[in-house]
């Protein structure tokens, strides 16, 4: 007797799978490019012309060395990105989103206030 469902071999499994992740994986990838970009614009924008902007361009204009000042920032921008995402993974095991949306709000809210009664004394 045959069964009404029919038989898949092996290969035949492999391209199931392949065709059924293929679309997961893409996505996935897609979220990671999106995630990287969003990092780089925002440090980005965030970093030209701060104080460490400044404060490398000088100091590559008096050592006459621009390709060690930049390696040094660049190892310096490393290791504090690096500090920021361990304490970032070891905030969102801790702490719940919402407290963790809140919390940033009411930092923003504290430095905000800061530097309008600093800009008004």
């Amino acid at each position: 007797m045959m069964s009404a469902k029919p038989e898949l071999n092996n290969q035949e499994l492999e391209q199931a799978q392949v065709i059924m992740t293929s679309p997961v994986k893409s996505q996935m990838k897609s979220e990671h490019w999106q995630i990287v970009t969003t990092t780089f614009i925002t440090v980005f924008l965030a970093e030209v012309g701060d104080k460490t902007q400044l404060s490398v361009l000088v100091m590559s204009a008096q050592s006459h060395q621009p390709w060690i000042v930049f390696a040094g920032a660049a190892i310096a921008l490393v290791s504090t990105s690096l500090l920021g995402v361990i304490a970032g993974k070891w905030l969102a095991k801790t702490f719940s989103p919402s407290l963790l949306n809140t919390l940033a709000g009411l930092s923003f809210l504290i430095l905000s206030l800061s530097l309008l009664w600093e800009a008004i004394a």
